[in-house]
């Protein structure tokens, strides 16, 4: 329903104090660093220790580790999926072709090697042959041809995996364990996305005997098997025996340590906070930003807080094919007028880091070149306002332009990561220098119909994860507007010349670092173009108990990777 001019008031003023209140006195959160976590700079990205991402020592085996997440994916098939908790749900049931290191170096996985032809048009993968699925069916060459081709089938309805492996024309099965894979045209990320989590390998047998069952009854290679799952409350996972094929780069030998894993599914943050202070569960996938605090004033709790490489979340994305978002002007205007580090604290109670520009700063390729360019500043939003023609002002102080006052309605949803109190702050920012923003809150369902369609002004939250700065070709290349042949994440129906040969450059660059210049352009582009305005850099919160030992990160996702964790007696 639309927020009536009683409820705007009372939000407004809500808002404005939670903003006075727990705003940081100075405006330095985008270049803040993570509370607890160990970040150095490497050529202008930002790097965790390789401790982080590397098997130490070998654990204890046994025991059940009680996890609690926010909510449910709704499904296990990955390919037809975008959710984000298949970054970690991903690395429980399945294995990729290949594993991302956290510095972007590519390394075997199900793969042993590969081979690219000169042209960047052939990849041949040389495959490990001591592979089984849990079904039984062996891993080789002709699993790989059908994966790759039920993540493209338009039947499996992908907005994710299909949209990465767009490039790809066909498979070949050379023999039994080695697989030729041809491009369309050169594609430098595709070893990249095939490393992700989305992209993971399901039993062959299942995709074509059975594909209705594997979103509740995945086969998959990993480390561990689903044995039950109610939706919305519950999902439980057993140790798969004999699994020896993690990937070399993490240092793990042989099958995962706990006996099985229990998730529960607990949209209430503070009963996922109560219940891991309790002892009742072992770890919380999504711990609460509010509180924080007090997990690492607990003794017996750790807190993460971890970056996820690629697009950072998006307080507006705008649809530029409509006023008054077709003029840049426009756009910057609204970027420059939203207090970033005021939402940060807002949405993360100081555990998020305020984001201008469009790359995470862990992502390969990110470059600090646009980091100020949308710099908070009302006064110099006002001059392009003016300079826009927005020059007067109507009885409520709003500016118009012959007769007609500058405003728009941001659709949004009910969405825990995206809370109503951050729409409501941009919406009293705006109205600060006479933007008349208007929100609408409507169901998941609706939102994405009208977000498909373009029927909308603009669109509040959504980030979009990726191991690659091929990730701003996904969500703003002209070829990613939504299309009744690709569900498309360029939403805002953006086009820039300029753009679109910067980034397509890059995908076709066989050079580390012309790809880097031609990422660098384009993240300044970006910030002259604005088909967005980012927020906060999208961040996973994850809280254990001191008993969980064994915590490695994912090198493309930044989640927990569950084949290394173990439990020890607590001590009290």
């Amino acid at each position: 329903m639309q927020l009536n001019s009683r409820l705007f008031n009372t939000c407004l003023v809500a808002s404005a104090l939670l903003a006075a209140a727990c705003s940081p006195a100075m405006s330095a959160q985008s270049q803040a660093p993570l509370k607890g976590e160990a970040l150095s700079e490497v050529n202008g990205v930002m790097r965790y220790p390789a401790s982080d991402f590397v098997e130490q020592q070998p654990g204890n085996r046994g025991g059940t580790l009680r996890v609690s997440a926010a909510s449910d994916a709704g499904s296990f098939d990955i390919h037809a999926l975008s959710n984000g908790n298949m970054q970690w749900m991903g690395r429980i049931l399945f294995d990729c072709l290949v594993y991302q290191a956290e510095d972007g170096t590519l390394t075997p996985w199900l793969a042993k090697s590969w081979d690219i032809s000169a042209d960047g048009l052939t990849y041949t993968f040389h495959l490990r042959d001591d592979v089984t699925f849990s079904d039984g069916e062996r891993f080789n060459a002709e699993a790989v041809r059908v994966n790759l081709e039920h993540m493209r089938d338009p039947t499996t309805k992908s907005p994710l995996a299909a949209a990465y492996i767009a490039p790809y024309l066909q498979g070949r099965v050379v023999d039994e364990y080695t697989f030729e894979a041809t491009l369309r045209a050169p594609y430098a990320p595709f070893l990249d996305v095939l490393s992700q989590a989305w992209l993971g390998m399901i039993s062959p047998r299942q995709i074509l005997e059975a594909p209705k069952t594997i979103a509740s009854q995945p086969i998959g290679t990993g480390p561990f098997v689903l044995t039950g799952w109610v939706r919305d409350q519950r999902a439980s996972f057993v140790r798969r025996p004999g699994y020896n094929w993690a990937p070399p780069a993490i240092n793990h030998q042989g099958e995962a340590y706990l006996d099985g894993i229990e998730l529960s599914y607990v949209p209430e943050a503070m009963i996922r906070y109560t219940s891991l202070e309790a002892a009742d569960n072992d770890m919380a996938l999504d711990a609460p930003a509010q509180n924080a605090a007090a997990i690492r004033a607990n003794p017996q709790l750790t807190l993460r807080n971890r970056i996820r490489k690629g697009n950072p979340s998006r307080s507006i994305t705008f649809n530029v094919e409509r006023a008054p978002f077709d003029d840049v002007r426009v756009r910057q205007a609204v970027a420059k007028a939203i207090d970033r580090d005021g939402l940060a604290w807002i949405s993360g109670f100081g555990e998020y880091l305020a984001k201008g520009d469009f790359l995470a700063v862990n992502t390969p390729g990110y470059d600090p070149v646009a980091r100020d360019t949308l710099a908070f500043d009302p006064a110099e939003a006002g001059r392009l306002l003016d300079a826009a023609g927005w020059t007067e002002r109507d009885a409520e102080g709003y500016r118009s332009r012959a007769g007609q006052r500058l405003g728009a309605t941001l659709l949004t949803y009910d969405n825990p990561a995206f809370p109503a109190n951050v729409s409501v702050a941009a919406q009293a920012d705006l109205r600060k220098v006479g933007f008349d923003l208007r929100i609408e809150l409507l169901p998941l369902s609706k939102v994405m119909e009208l977000r498909y369609r373009g029927n909308f002004d603009a669109i509040g939250g959504g980030y979009w994860h990726t191991n690659t700065a091929d990730g701003l070709y996904i969500l703003y290349h002209s070829q990613s507007i939504p299309s009744t042949r690709m569900i498309g994440q360029n939403v805002g129906h953006f086009r820039d010349a300029t753009l679109d040969q910067l980034l397509g450059a890059a995908r076709r660059s066989t050079d580390p670092a012309q790809r880097r210049e031609l990422y660098r352009q384009a993240q300044q582009r970006l910030g002259e173009t604005v088909p967005a305005v980012p927020s906060v850099e999208s961040q996973m919160l994850l809280a254990y108990r001191n008993a969980v030992g064994g915590v490695l990160f994912d090198g493309s996702h930044n989640v927990p990777l569950f084949t290394s964790v173990w439990l020890a007696k607590e001590q009290p």
